[in-house]
């Protein structure tokens, strides 16, 4: 028997605001020491009320924005009853029943789409560090401005699933609603799993995989219950609904608990922040605030950039920018130096922290195009505008400063060129390029180029001999 997968995705996304969803303390804890960024707010000590962080509700807006989503005018806040050691309240104060986020979808690169069923602002909880015979709790995360996007089981590959992952961390960058950084949990993916007979109408028991926070463990845990699941039913077992974890390490998942339904939570309203009511003025407002999507720059770039290419500089809104802004003639150029820096550099990600200005670029390319420079030499000039000692340089004085600037002027190749024919050395090969062996002209077109220094164009070069050796 043949099973179907189906998958759908919850996605938690930290809000990049300065202070935390409920409490004027700061919201960026990277680096910092546990337990350092927290407040009274945060652990709900009697007679402490949450106050909400405004900005959270902007970047929500943008968020749903990105992802063809409605904004609902009406929200409001419910609290969500559980107990772990990581979130001191004993509740979370989330968005059950008027999520602020409606209906809309993600499309990805394969031109699948994704249903969006809704996102809510919620408060994340603390953090969790796993020893032999002991935990420690670290509550720097507590309030930490969530939006949570729940997606609409419409995926039915690991493949899609990494995609989906992908394309949704794009776009919440692109909106500039979240730092993004995977590491440090800016973006989290719990995923849901279920496989079920071919043509059946009803789906499988899923299992929810938590807290994977990188593309490649969305696809391997995928991969591994779809297996797993498949093997169970086969056996003519039952699947568990459960919560499991995942092991990169061992590429298995392994259970934690099992799974909650909404009753196991006993929401209620919030009683102590208002709803959230926005106006359609506002809500259009923010809207028109969201900049090029990768959508806008995959359609305005097909007819320039590779596919490939451009899959991987869309990793990098700052970059896509930059490209943008440079003339149509010279974006191929330019977005070749990049791919081929971060698919090859070992530090490539270092080059993306200070980019080099449009005029560079723009005068690289130009270079380029006029052959004054070589490729190999393009990337040399190319990289070393990176380089913090040549900051503000500009291509044209870093490839003199490097005496990489080919020779075009054909008076002056031509003159070197008859000065390599005259040497007795090069007799044998110009006979036997005139009796057909058409291999020995690159010897000559590298005697031409140790004569020069390197500097001689070798395709005007070539040309050249071509002509005199007729």
């Amino acid at each position: 028997m043949k099973y179907i997968p189906t998958i759908g995705i919850e996605c938690h996304v930290q809000l990049c605001t300065k202070t935390k969803l409920f409490s004027e303390v700061d919201n960026d804890a990277r680096g910092k020491e546990p337990n350092s960024c927290v407040s009274p707010v945060d652990y709900a000590l009697p007679g402490m009320l949450p106050r909400l962080n405004g900005e959270a509700v902007r970047l929500a807006v943008l968020a749903g924005r990105a992802m063809n989503c409605e904004i609902n005018a009406y929200s409001r806040f419910d609290r969500k009853h559980y107990f772990y050691p990581d979130s001191p309240k004993g509740y979370q104060i989330t968005q059950f029943y008027h999520p602020i986020i409606g209906a809309g979808y993600v499309e990805l690169p394969s031109g699948t789409k994704v249903r969006i069923e809704h996102a809510h602002l919620e408060g994340d909880a603390g953090k969790l560090t796993h020893f032999d015979n002991y935990s420690l709790v670290d509550l720097n995360r507590v309030d930490t401005p969530l939006i949570e996007i729940v997606s609409m089981p419409d995926i039915h590959s690991a493949k899609d699933a990494h995609d989906y992952c992908k394309e949704l961390w794009r776009l919440m960058r692109y909106a500039g609603v979240t730092y993004g950084d995977l590491y440090n949990g800016n973006m989290r993916f719990d995923v849901n799993t279920s496989v079920a007979p071919e043509g059946s109408e009803k789906l499988g028991t899923r299992t929810e995989v938590k807290n994977l926070n990188s593309f490649k463990s969305v696809e391997r845990a995928v991969e591994y219950e779809i297996a797993r699941q498949t093997k169970v039913l086969e056996s003519g077992e039952k699947v568990i609904q459960q919560t499991l974890g995942w092991s990169d390490a061992t590429g298995k998942t392994s259970p934690q608990r099992s799974k909650e339904v909404a009753a196991d939570y006993r929401y209620m309203p919030e009683p102590d922040l208002p709803p959230i009511r926005l106006s359609n003025e506002f809500i259009e407002a923010e809207s028109a605030k969201l900049p090029s999507m990768p959508a806008d720059y995959r359609k305005k770039f097909a007819a320039v950039i590779a596919g490939d290419v451009l899959e991987v500089l869309l990793d990098y809104p700052e970059l896509m920018k930059r490209l943008d802004k440079l003339d149509e003639e010279y974006i191929k150029t330019i977005a070749n130096l990049f791919a081929s820096v971060l698919l090859a550099e070992e530090k490539s990600a270092e080059y993306l922290n200070d980019l080099p200005t449009v005029a560079e670029l723009t005068e690289l390319a130009e270079m380029n195009k006029k052959k004054e420079l070589s490729s190999t030499a393009t990337k040399e000039v190319f990289l070393r505008l990176f380089d913090p000692q040549m900051k503000g340089r500009g291509a044209k004085t870093i490839a003199k400063e490097l005496g990489l600037i080919q020779e075009n002027d054909l008076g002056a190749l031509e003159a070197i060129v008859d000065v390599v024919l005259a040497k007795p050395e090069t007799k044998k090969a110009q006979e036997d390029f005139r009796n057909g062996e058409e291999k020995v002209i690159g010897f000559l077109v590298g005697q031409v180029m140790r004569e020069s220094h390197g500097k001689a164009n070798p395709s005007v070069v070539q040309e050249i001999l071509r002509k005199k050796l007729a």
